[in-house]
C-alpha cells in the first residue's frame, strides 16, 4: 500500500480507545512521539514505506516517532493507543511485540477512559506498563517491501495469490531474470530467502482472512498450504497457538 506524499502530522501520538470497522483504518500520518498500538479484538496491520507489520490480540505494534504509517483493521477491531515521549525499547523502527496477559491488562487499563483526579494512579500504571513492555520479546512479523522492479513484480504476484505454487525459477523467468539474481535480491532487500518471505506473506494473509471469519481449512488452501494440518503446524510454530485460538486470546 503506497504512502501518500501529503501526510498528516500529529505532534502528539494519541492515547485511548478507537474502534475500527472491518476494512477501516487510519490514513498515512506521523507524530513526533512514539506509540504502542494494540488490537484487543481483531487484527491490525501497519504499513510504512519499508513494509507491513501485522498483529493479532496476542501482539502489539511499536511505532517510533516520525514514522509515516497507516493502520488497517481486519475484522471488527478495538484499537488501544498509547503515546509515549520516551523510547523504552530503544528501537528506531517499527516492531511487533509479544503481549503477555499482564501487559495486555495494563494496556487495557491505561487506555480506558480516565477518571477525574487519577493522574497519580495513571503515572504508576504507566511505569509498570513500561517495565513489562521492556520485557516483551520482539516477533518476526514484518513483511518487507522490495525496491527492485523484478523482485517487486514477483512479490506482487504472490500478494495477488499467496497460494501460487511456482518455484523461484519460474517466477524469475516470468520477471525476465534468473533465479540466482532473484535469490540475491531476496537476501539483499528482504533480509530473508524467497521461501521464508513467501511463508511470511502466507501467514500475514492467513491472519487477515481468519479475522474476517474464514474457516481454518478454507484459509489454509487459499494461502497455499496443502492441508489444514500443515497450516496449523506452521501457524503454531510462529504464534504459539493454533489458528482456532487466534481470536480467543
Amino acid at each position: 500500500m503506497p504512502i501518500e506524499p501529503e501526510i498528516r502530522h500529529l505532534p502528539q501520538a494519541p492515547t485511548g480507545l478507537r474502534p475500527l470497522a472491518p476494512g477501516g483504518g487510519i490514513d498515512a500520518h506521523r507524530h513526533d512521539t512514539h506509540q504502542i498500538v494494540y488490537a484487543r479484538h481483531g487484527v491490525l496491520s501497519v504499513t510504512t514505506g519499508a513494509g507491513t507489520w501485522v498483529a493479532p490480540a496476542s501482539r502489539a505494534l511499536w511505532i517510533p516517532a516520525g514514522t509515516v504509517h497507516e493502520h488497517r483493521a481486519h475484522g471488527a477491531t478495538e484499537v488501544r493507543l498509547i503515546g509515549l515521549t520516551a523510547n523504552p525499547l530503544g528501537l528506531g523502527r517499527p516492531a511487533v511485540l509479544a503481549v503477555a496477559p499482564l501487559l495486555r491488562e495494563l494496556i487495557i487499563a491505561y487506555t480506558d477512559e480516565p477518571e477525574p483526579g487519577d493522574d497519580a494512579e495513571r503515572e504508576r500504571l504507566l511505569t509498570v506498563l513500561l517495565d513489562r513492555l521492556r520485557r516483551a520479546p520482539e516477533q518476526a512479523l514484518h513483511l518487507p517491501t522490495p525496491r527492485d522492479p523484478r523482485l517487486a513484480a514477483v512479490c506482487a504476484a504472490l500478494h495477488a495469490d499467496p497460494a501460487d505454487p511456482r518455484t523461484l525459477a519460474r517466477h524469475a523467468a516470468a520477471a525476465g531474470t534468473s533465479d540466482r539474481t532473484l535469490a540475491r535480491l531476496c537476501r539483499a532487500e528482504l533480509g530473508m530467502t524467497f521461501p521464508q518471505w513467501r511463508t511470511q506473506l502466507r501467514l500475514h494473509r492467513a491472519l487477515l482472512l481468519l479475522a474476517e471469519g474464514g474457516s481454518v481449512t478454507r484459509v489454509a488452501h487459499r494461502c497455499g498450504w496443502s492441508s489444514a494440518s500443515a497450516f496449523i503446524d506452521a501457524f503454531r510454530r510462529v504464534f504459539g497457538y493454533t489458528p482456532g485460538r487466534a481470536f480467543t486470546v
